[in-house]
């Protein structure tokens, strides 16, 4: 199509903000609206709210199976930048199929035909309804913005806009109990209750008011006070109920949106990589959550130090263990996770990215476990933060207190943190620099697609026979299996070959078997100085089928994971 719009006039914004569900829905369509051969927007699940969400598949022949990657963002309502990264990717292979320069020339050009080469299934927001009452309210909402679970009774908070400026913040109450102080250097900012000093001391709590309060005892708030569950806490592996995982949800997948994804990857075998985008930190976390690096396939082990290798070059963030770097308590692994659900029961080359650096921009020094980031700062990276807000970020995060006449609890002030701009998401003049960098890890995961190439020959025998001889070969750098810890799961299948529209005698099939890549990962021992060795011809499988008479034979090969090729022959 030469009258095909440029990318640049379909552009809705979201590399300079973060877009509501409306403004994200029209950048879709618009790409489905220039481009209908190479992209088709399909529904997957309908939320509470009447909102939806959507997945994108990018590639010609949608429905033809061949290698596929996924990417989501947005799983957590307040990480909107999730879905400007995830829709970049979109823009990038939009540009690789039409030809027009973008953020994935910077690739060989054998790795960008790999990409054309794969579909690339987009879903830029998995929880719609909670990113919407982030965007329209700033309330705290962990993944969506409702609770089901049934009445108890019992006192609880629920968030909301009580001033009417338009914000959900924090409110404080003076109590000599209290456990924080305010900063003296900048309004907004509390400081964890330290001897010596000298108060006022306050009680600290969200914006909003008590659900069937007392008059007397106030409910302490958690994640989860008026949102439940937390989607990635609700995939089936490894999945635990609310007594041992917080969030978990009533089983696994019982939310719209994760079972939505359960029963897309069900359909689609064909997917080898999942990326799993979230804020904030600055950071890959990547398999395997529950064990330590001595109980994990030295093979896939291998291949996520090459994803680690490509994550911190181009965005400078480091690759952790999940098990060893970011459980929130040693030796108490999340459970019930997309990205462990992915690689262990879909065969996936899964992963999470926590976007959005801020720890690394304010100076801080990277503690032995990633994760403590979170939970170990002092007052002095307190005061950090609040002059990189200041410098960086025109002071959106610390919001000065208002004196507020509270209906339950009283005098009190409102205000504190404003998050929504500087800690879960970077300021709108990053976002590029973000989609740039996470575009070039993308698509080189992508190019990691295993890639199946069939060449036909024949040889003439005695009596009007002819043997076509079937040379398979994968090219790809991932095996056929995707991952050797992939052997035995329910998505796996080894290839096969099927011959067809001649006589054939003895079976039309017969088996392949699995194909080595060529990729070995990094520092698997393959280049050891004293031991430069390649293995046999792993990667290359020869096959016959005898049949009789002349015409043309279709020969066709693949697998469930790999898809399909063709070829035919004159016998």
């Amino acid at each position: 199509m030469s009258n095909r719009p440029s990318l640049s006039t379909l552009h809705r914004g979201f590399r300079n903000d973060y877009l509501d569900y409306e403004q994200l829905l029209q950048q879709l369509e618009g790409w489905v609206w220039a481009y209908p051969d190479l992209v088709r927007l399909k529904e997957l699940a309908r939320t509470p709210e009447g909102r939806r969400v959507w997945v994108m598949t990018i590639g010609p022949e949608p429905d033809r199976v061949r290698p596929a990657l996924w990417i989501d963002g947005n799983m957590h309502a307040s990480e909107l930048v999730g879905s400007n990264v995830a829709l970049a990717v979109a823009e990038a292979v939009l540009a690789l199929h039409i030809g027009e320069p973008g953020a994935l020339d910077t690739l060989p050009p054998a790795a960008r035909q790999t990409i054309t080469e794969c579909l690339i299934h987009v879903c830029p927001r998995v929880s719609p309804d909670g990113a919407e009452a982030v965007h329209t309210t700033g309330r705290w909402v962990r993944s969506v913005p409702r609770d089901d679970r049934p009445e108890t009774g019992k006192p609880k908070w629920v968030a909301g806009d009580i001033n009417d400026d338009g914000r959900s913040l924090l409110i404080r109450k003076e109590d000599p109990t209290g456990e924080f102080v305010a900063s003296d250097a900048v309004d907004g900012l509390f400081h964890l209750r330290q001897l010596g000093d000298e108060g006022p001391f306050y009680k600290v709590w969200p914006e909003g008011v008590i659900q069937s309060f007392d008059g007397h005892h106030v409910p302490s708030p958690d994640y989860f006070s008026d949102n439940y569950p937390d989607l990635n806490r609700n995939f089936s592996y490894d999945w635990r109920g609310e007594r041992d995982q917080a969030g978990a949800g009533d089983y696994p997948g019982s939310e719209p949106e994760s079972r939505a994804l359960h029963e897309f990857a069900r359909d689609n075998p064909n997917l080898f990589a999942w990326v799993n985008l979230h804020t904030f930190g600055g950071v890959g976390i990547r398999p395997l959550g529950d064990q330590p690096d001595s109980k994990m396939d030295p093979s896939d082990l291998a291949i996520y130090r090459q994803l680690g290798d490509w994550l911190e070059t181009f965005t400078g963030y480091p690759m952790v263990s999940g098990h060893d770097e970011f459980t929130y308590s040693p030796d108490t692994p999340i459970r019930g996770d997309l990205s462990e659900w992915a690689y262990r029961e879909r065969g996936c080359v899964s992963f999470v990215v926590e976007l959005w650096d801020l720890f690394k921009r304010i100076g801080m020094e990277r503690p032995k476990r990633f994760v403590d980031f979170y939970t170990h700062l002092t007052r002095e990276d307190q005061l950090a933060l609040a002059k990189w807000d200041a410098e960086h970020n025109g002071g959106r995060v610390f919001v000065g207190w208002t004196a507020h006449e509270h209906a339950q609890l009283g005098s009190v002030d409102v205000g504190g943190i404003d998050p929504i701009v500087g800690l879960w998401n970077p300021p709108q003049a990053l976002i590029p620099e973000m989609c740039d960098a996470m575009v070039e890890v993308v698509g080189r995961v992508c190019a990691m697609a295993p890639k199946l190439v069939l060449t036909l020959g024949t040889e003439e025998l005695a009596d009007g026979l002819t043997r076509v001889v079937c040379t398979v070969e994968n090219y790809g750098y991932l095996p056929t299996n995707i991952l050797n810890s992939a052997k035995g799961l329910s998505v796996d299948s080894e290839p096969i070959a099927t011959i067809c529209d001649v006589d054939v005698i003895g079976l039309p099939t017969t088996e392949v078997g699995h194909l080595d890549g060529w990729g070995r990962g990094k520092f698997d021992g393959s280049d050891a100085l004293y031991a430069l060795r390649s293995r046999g011809s792993t990667g290359r499988r020869v096959v016959s089928f005898l049949v009789r008479g002349t015409g043309t034979a279709t020969v066709k090969v693949g697998c469930a994971r790999t898809g399909w090729v063709n070829a035919t022959v004159a016998v």
